[in-house]
């Protein structure tokens, strides 16, 4: 019997993707090795290359000691991605003394000891036409350090979060983005569930997550973010031009930013 990398590779994955504790993911690896053994299986030449590539994953709050690192880490994800430049490192940086940031729904994702991916929320508000309030937050800034998108981070950590965040009594998330990167997590359109913007309209990018199943029954809900997502462009940019500098450049996601943010479902 011998099995292929592939397969390896494959069961490794799952107990990687599915476990955060690395004690129990270096168990369990102990396990699916010893098991094929005793069957008898060849394991390749490079099964260990493989297990050890695989890495140790953590997801965690953040902590103070961290707030340098994941700012850099936010503008190296965001630089040029949706205009020459970026602000959302600074957002980071005026959010966390806000009073609707949530430190408790703050992550960061940790893969070998170093920080890779960070997750954050704000409350918000969603209101229908009788003055009912959901208990709902915004979902952002998230990223995961460039060299290691498209792998599945980005989504394990959303999905972590989300499960806190239920945990905490949470309805309901509401985050601006890419359909194409959140489906994948249960959001759907915001027009599916009737949330509209503060000017009555379904933005395009503007997808929602029920946590609570059932908590939008159809009537008209209107959607508010926390003040601190309007910050000044100004200010964003005078907090980048003092660090380290980077090049501002024009790139085709941009233009894809352009569309999506100018863009609404009838």
């Amino acid at each position: 019997m011998r099995i292929t990398k592939h397969l390896i590779f494959f069961a490794v994955h799952s107990y990687y993707i599915e476990n955060e504790s690395q004690d129990f993911y270096c168990e369990k690896i102990k396990k699916f090795v010893l098991y094929f053994r005793r069957a008898g299986t060849v394991l390749l030449p490079n099964a260990a290359a493989v297990l050890k590539g695989a890495g140790m994953i953590t997801i965690r709050n953040e902590e103070e000691k961290d707030y340098e690192k994941v700012e850099k880490l936010v503008r190296r994800a965001f630089y040029n991605v949706f205009v020459p430049g970026c602000f959302e490192h600074y957002l980071v940086h005026v959010m966390r003394s806000h009073a609707d940031f949530l430190p408790e729904l703050d992550f960061v994702l940790e893969k070998d000891g170093r920080i890779i991916g960070n997750i954050m929320y704000t409350r918000a508000r969603v209101v229908d036409e009788n003055g009912r309030e959901k208990k709902c937050l915004t979902l952002g800034p998230v990223c995961i350090a460039p060299e290691y998108q498209r792998k599945g981070y980005g989504r394990r950590l959303i999905n972590h979060s989300l499960e806190k965040a239920a945990g905490l009594g949470y309805e309901a998330v509401v985050l601006f983005g890419s359909p194409a990167n959140y489906a994948g997590s249960g959001f759907k359109s915001c027009k599916k569930y009737n949330v509209c913007s503060e000017e009555g309209k379904y933005p395009s990018a503007m997808m929602v997550k029920e946590l609570v199943a059932g908590v939008f029954t159809g009537e008209r809900q209107v959607y508010s973010c926390s003040p601190v997502m309007n910050v000044s462009e100004e200010d964003a940019r005078l907090y980048d031009d003092a660090l380290e500098p980077m090049e501002k450049r024009e790139q085709p996601s941009q233009e894809e930013f352009y569309i999506m943010s100018r863009s609404f479902l009838e």
